[in-house]
């Protein structure tokens, strides 16, 4: 199966410069967030293939107007494509905002998920806008992992952890792939292509 996996910037080669064409062979897109609506529809419908997607830090206008033909997988867990895929958008608190979290918050959302995770008997692909805590993260609050993402990796060991939030200007160490146990790590920022 071949992902095709974007976060944070609305990519000028997929978008601005797109040809036709260039969507085609994606059997799933999976967003991490701080995406436009128009972006997001974009994709859905030039790929012709499923978009999931989480909500990033910037992205409370689509909790009102989500984007049209596009799976949200916030709190959830969605099968998409015979794969299981847990959503938990947004950061960690640095001011107001409805996609902010406390370390606090994002565990009892992640609590809230007990029954849907059992029942699923756990999960395959970890979708968030955020890092895990000490894995693709800074110290700064505004771009700290989850220490709980961490413990979800440890306890469901799942095939890939995709997450945004981590621009790649930051710093020229920034690795789009990492590996953590058994778990392909993908900072999404921009795009990146994976098989599945």
């Amino acid at each position: 199966m071949r992902i095709l996996a974007v976060a944070d910037v609305e990519s000028r080669y997929l978008y601005e410069y797109y040809t036709p064409g260039r969507l085609d062979g994606f059997d799933m897109i999976l967003a991490c967030g701080d995406l436009r609506r128009d972006y997001l529809e974009f994709l859905v419908t030039l790929a012709n293939c499923p978009v999931v997607y989480v909500r990033g830090n910037h992205d409370d206008p689509l909790i009102a107007d989500p984007p049209d033909g596009c799976i949200c997988a916030e709190d959830t867990i969605v099968e998409c494509c015979g794969v299981r895929i847990l959503g938990l958008g947004g950061s960690h608190r640095y001011r107001k905002g409805e996609n902010m979290f406390t370390e606090a918050q994002m565990r009892r959302r992640v609590r809230r998920l007990r029954f849907r995770l059992w029942r699923h008997k756990g999960f395959d692909i970890l979708l968030t806008h955020s890092p895990a805590r000490h894995l693709n993260d800074f110290d700064s609050i505004s771009h700290q992992g989850f220490e709980c993402f961490l413990e979800l990796l440890d306890k469901y060991r799942p095939k890939y952890f995709v997450h945004g939030h981590i621009h790649k200007n930051y710093g020229v160490h920034i690795p789009q792939r990492t590996q953590y146990g058994d778990t392909t790590v993908i900072n999404a920022c921009d795009y990146c292509i994976f098989e599945y």
